[in-house]
């Protein structure tokens, strides 16, 4: 080949062909003939109809009707945001043809196939197919060989091959934009005046049934769940009508149920096509839908809608939502240890969080759609299962998994590329933490940006003016150190408790849960054995929804484990309450009796040495949080400070009786593997002591109870 990129091949038949009316042999190109700008040209082919729509039978050979693109104006197009921010590079050799807004195009299986154009009634073999970006996207015009450019090499290996002169006169170039400012079509779907306005709403109603809420996909085909219309045996449509925003009222000529509605809500979905097409206005245009593989960023702004029947929500902020990272949304309602997706690939399920709380509207029953925004254009994510609580739907079943059944069944459905590409940091954490027997607990991702580092972590404010450090145990209970609560509040009814913060204001992003304490709870109620005043348990008014903002901690039963690396949680000062974890080594009972000078502990007393590296500590007296990290990557609350110290801590394991029989959803592992401690502790304790086995027994035995007074 004589340069990198020719994409070009002579295939010699075994036989001359017989000429006939039916047979011709094509004109080729010199290299000097130039086809103008603008000009119309065919392309021909056996090819794919759509992206992954095989050409059905009897497989009769098609043509496309294609304009001559400019170099410059084409590589100016190609520079624009495409797959993963890459772009193409036209070589010498190549050549464009297509359109800007796409809708036509070559395909796959077409390769190889001819571009052919007709001047002065002669056809000329302008190109050969040979690759594109998917098939008639916006933006992405198809490329060819350049036939012109390999006269000489067709020359010397084609004897008598036909190289006529360009008809007189050449067409000139139609006008083309400046090769680095070109205008890019933009979508002709996805344009919304204002979030829940929609021009794509379309409701079906059908007679002695309830109006069923879809979306308009393209100018002639509406996408609705094909629920609304099981039971009826023959499907009888004559008087079905879609009414548009426009209070427009269409006609129904076909409904396509997906055939495996019946196996998940996610299938659950039908197409039904109108009887006119609808001109496109402001006021009434179709939803984009996303192509395989489409990635929707976490964080990006998104809104639920309705879908199905139902009666829509007065307060439309509850409807706004944002997406989760999948991460998240795998770890929280995935299956156990299922992988997660990275970008690039399709997902099970897409997730929303929300940022303000569900506090008076119930969702029982109601189905709704995830609409995303994506540089300006919305494109419909996913679709939830009925609700199965007055919660909000946090699943859904992405669209993009029926972009191939919804290409088939409606061709001119507005499938479009991914408008944002410019994700930042990508989290390649591909399995989720095992579940507790409760579900998740314990889960903060490697890398955190917008969520809440320390999701378990919450304020728990007084009336008189302080706050304290509490660890969300379970949906509907905080543990907290008793010298702290006791000091904001005399009773339940002066506390509120408040999660998803970080610092003395709620995150910028996720949400702010506030939740009123209506139950005080210590171990002298029920009688332990080794009731250890240091901890009370606080009870919610309502439970908290697990999220990234707001989720429970793994719990740790037994006696502490000791020789451990662990972290210290806390707040660097209490006016600002910014969270700090400094690491740790949780010592052996021997070592903790020499650093605490033998005097005697309370009952299970974990000690902690702070790394010689550690430049902070957290504030003493909110009531700090100790915190191992188990190998499989969840977090294990071990044990809070004690009052005044910022080395000792009270255990959690030894209260599991107490616990577990108030707090029915605590997670409590009973098997875990913790790290070692890595920097070297002997040297707490003279030879004498640090050889013996165990502590005197006076220490093991005797417990002091703690100062509770104000």
């Amino acid at each position: 080949m004589p340069h990198l990129g020719s994409d070009i091949a002579l295939l010699r038949l075994s036989e001359p062909a017989n000429l006939t009316e039916s047979v011709q042999t094509i004109c080729l190109p010199q290299a000097n003939h130039h086809f103008p700008h603008g000009a119309s040209c065919w392309s021909t082919g056996w090819g794919d109809i759509q992206e992954k729509e095989w050409l059905p039978s009897p497989q009769l050979l098609q043509e496309v009707e294609l304009k001559i693109i400019g170099e410059s104006a084409c590589q100016c197009l190609l520079n624009s945001n495409g797959p993963y921010n890459e772009t193409v590079q036209l070589l010498p050799g190549m050549m464009c043809a297509g359109f800007k807004e796409g809708k036509k195009d070559t395909c796959q299986g077409d390769s190889g196939g001819p571009l052919v154009c007709e001047e002065a009634g002669q056809w000329f073999l302008a190109g050969i197919t040979s690759f594109g970006h998917g098939c008639a996207r916006r933006n992405r015009p198809g490329i060819f060989t350049a036939v012109a450019a390999y006269e000489d090499w067709i020359q010397e290996r084609v004897p008598g091959a036909s190289f006529p002169e360009q008809p007189k006169p050449v067409a000139p170039d139609m006008p083309e934009e400046p090769p680095n400012n070109c205008t890019l079509a933009l979508p002709q779907c996805g344009s919304a005046p204002r979030p829940g306005y929609w021009p794509w709403k379309a409701v079906i109603v059908t007679p002695r049934s309830n109006p069923c809420h879809g979306v308009m996909v393209s100018e002639n085909w509406v996408l609705a769940p094909a629920s609304c219309f099981l039971g009826r045996q023959d499907l009888d449509i004559s008087d079905w009508e879609v009414i548009l925003p426009n209070s427009k009222s269409v006609p129904v000529i076909q409904v396509t149920l997906n055939r495996n509605h019946t196996l998940h809500y996610g299938y659950d979905l039908a197409l039904l096509e109108l009887k006119v097409s609808v001109n496109l206005t402001e006021e009434t245009r179709p939803v984009c839908l996303p192509q395989s593989y489409h990635y929707f960023v976490p964080g990006g702004h998104c809104h639920l809608a309705q879908w199905g029947p139902g009666e829509p929500l007065s307060v439309n902020s509850l409807l706004e939502a944002e997406m989760m990272t999948a991460w998240w949304c795998y770890c929280l309602h995935g299956e156990e240890l299922e992988e997660v997706p990275i970008p690039g690939m399709n997902p099970r399920i897409l997730c929303a969080d929300y940022q303000e709380e569900e506090m008076s509207s119930c969702w029982f029953g109601s189905r709704w759609s995830l609409l995303c925004q994506e540089s300006g254009t919305w494109f419909l994510a996913g679709v939830s299962a009925p609700t199965e609580s007055c919660l909000r739907p946090r699943v859904f079943s992405p669209v993009q998994l029926h972009g191939s059944w919804i290409r088939h069944v409606a061709l001119t459905a507005y499938l479009e590329d991914q408008l944002a590409w410019n994700w930042g940091n990508v989290v390649d954490e591909r399995i989720c933490p095992p579940k507790a027997n409760y579900g998740a607990c314990g889960l903060r991702p490697a890398i955190w940006e917008k969520s809440n580092p320390w999701p378990w972590m919450a304020e728990v404010q007084g009336t008189r003016g302080g706050v304290c450090i509490g660890s969300l145990v379970s949906p509907g209970w905080v543990l907290a150190a008793t010298h702290c609560v006791t000091r904001q509040a005399s009773t339940a009814s002066g506390l509120q408790v408040y999660l998803g913060t970080t610092g003395s204001r709620p995150l910028a992003q996720g949400r702010q849960v506030s939740r009123s304490v209506i139950s005080i709870r210590s171990p002298n109620s029920m009688g332990s054995n080794h009731s250890n005043t240091s901890l009370v348990l606080l009870k919610l008014e309502t439970k908290v929804e697990s999220s990234p903002s707001a989720l429970p901690v793994c719990l740790h039963s037994g006696p502490a484990p000791t020789e451990t690396s662990c972290w210290v949680l806390g707040w660097k000062d209490i006016s600002n309450r910014v969270p700090l974890a400094v690491p740790v080594s949780i010592l052996s009972p021997e070592r903790c009796y020499c650093l605490c000078k033998k005097n005697v502990l309370p009952y299970g007393t974990i000690c902690v040495q702070y790394s010689k590296e550690t430049e902070g500590r957290p504030e003493m007296d909110s009531g700090s949080s100790l915190l191992c990290q188990e190998e499989t990557g969840i977090w294990v609350l071990v044990g809070l400070s004690l009052k005044g110290s910022q080395q000792l801590f009270a255990p959690v394991g030894t209260q599991y009786s107490w616990i577990s029989q108030i707090v029915e959803e605590a997670s409590f592992l009973t098997q875990f593997r913790f790290s070692p401690v890595l920097e070297e502790t002997s040297g707490l304790c003279p030879p004498d002591l640090s050889s013996s086995a165990t502590l005197p027994g006076a220490a093991l035995l005797l417990f002091l109870p703690l100062f509770l007074l104000l």
